[in-house]
């Protein structure tokens, strides 16, 4: 039951990605790519499908040659969410997945050769209304850069993206988001900055190759936290060596802490001290396994003992405090029940999904008002 978020977001050109807006007054839509091989369709259609279950608003395919084209093919026929293609040099595999219903274009124009086939490339995804994703890389810069830097910096960055945007420029096809990732936090940040001066076009976020679940998690948390709280970025991917689904709920979780974005559950729960009168932690574990089907934004609140416990229960949709004997409920902000330690979870997971019931009546009632 929090306030909407403070930020004021940068003003942006809105484009589409299939059917989901990125830039403009879109919500910041999250993403995650695929790591199976692409030639394996059952394989990469199973995982998107995860993905988009998990939320994923976009999802990025690598597209390294033409078999892996072909399998593209036969990958979009069989899924709903919108698939970028991410491909590098060859000009033919982006023209063919053009032809084969891609809904966006990772590739950078520079990359590709002669301006001929650069204009073919643009040319085809003009006419089938597909935006363009440029994507630089630290680790990937242009010799002649990292000869005149020394070293990845974030200047560095900029002009190689702006390289890039010339190239659409010059064929007046305006329809692109860019990223300028690198896996240093202050580089990325800052690339992004100065970047987000220059051009009117959606900026992707991400801290590349971030690490791990839990150390990536924290470097993208960061990272992208303070590019998001100034207002930057329109959409974002996190880059973790885990299970790509793990980037998506990451996403999610990051975009609910600044209230930009509100998918599940927002859980307020007490870290657990010597005064909880309850297993926070062992609760916790439980209803965030239970109930990760649950999409309606609510707030849920779940504090061990009665110091902290009613103030932030009721700022809650739910809220259970710690208390002697029984523990309280509040319901939006109410002292509604108490509950035992006995069957404590069952008990308040039955009373989430019921309001998250409610919720979804009411909001459809509202919707159907008008």
């Amino acid at each position: 039951m929090h306030a909407e978020s403070p930020i004021i977001r940068r003003v942006s050109r809105k484009i589409w990605v299939g059917s989901v807006p990125v830039g403009g007054d879109a919500p910041i839509a999250v993403q995650s790519m695929t790591n199976s091989d692409t030639c394996d369709v059952a394989a990469t259609v199973a995982q998107i499908r995860r993905l988009e279950e998990a939320g994923a608003d976009i999802v990025r395919v690598s597209v390294p040659d033409m078999d892996a084209a072909e399998a593209f093919g036969k990958i979009k026929q069989q899924v709903k969410v919108p698939l970028v293609a991410d491909i590098h040099f060859d000009y033919k595999i982006a023209l063919r997945v053009a032809e084969l219903g891609v809904d966006c274009l990772r590739i950078n124009p520079g990359n590709i050769g002669r301006e001929d086939r650069v204009k073919a490339v643009v040319e085809a995804a003009r006419d089938r209304g597909i935006p363009i994703r440029i994507g630089v890389n630290a680790g990937s810069l242009e010799k002649d850069l990292q000869k005149k830097y020394g070293e990845p910096t974030p200047e560095a960055l900029v002009e190689s993206a702006l390289r890039h945007v010339e190239h659409l420029d010059r064929l007046n096809f305006p329809d692109f988001k860019v990223s300028v990732k690198a896996s240093d936090v202050f580089m990325a940040v800052a690339a992004y900055r100065l970047l987000a001066k220059q051009i009117e076009q959606p900026l992707h976020l991400g801290i590349t190759e971030a690490g791990g679940l839990r150390s990536g998690t924290v470097k993208s948390a960061v990272g992208l936290g303070m590019l998001l709280a100034d207002g930057i970025g329109d959409t974002i991917r996190i880059s973790l060596a885990a299970d790509p689904v793990e980037e998506v709920k990451v996403g999610y979780d990051i975009l609910k802490s600044l209230r930009l974005r509100s998918r599940g559950i927002n859980f307020i729960a007490c870290p657990s001290c010597s005064r909880q009168n309850f297993d926070v932690v062992k609760t916790m574990n439980e209803l965030e396994g239970r109930l990760e089907d649950l999409l309606v934004p609510l707030d849920v609140a779940v504090i061990g003992c009665i110091v902290n416990g009613p103030g932030e229960a009721k700022e809650a949709h739910i809220g259970l405090t710690g208390g002697t004997p029984n523990n309280l409920v509040y319901i939006d902000g109410k002292p509604a029940s108490k509950l035992t330690n006995d069957n404590l979870v069952d008990e308040l997971e039955q009373l989430i999904r019921q309001k998250a019931a409610e919720k979804v009546e009411a909001d459809a009632a509202l919707i159907a008002r008008g």
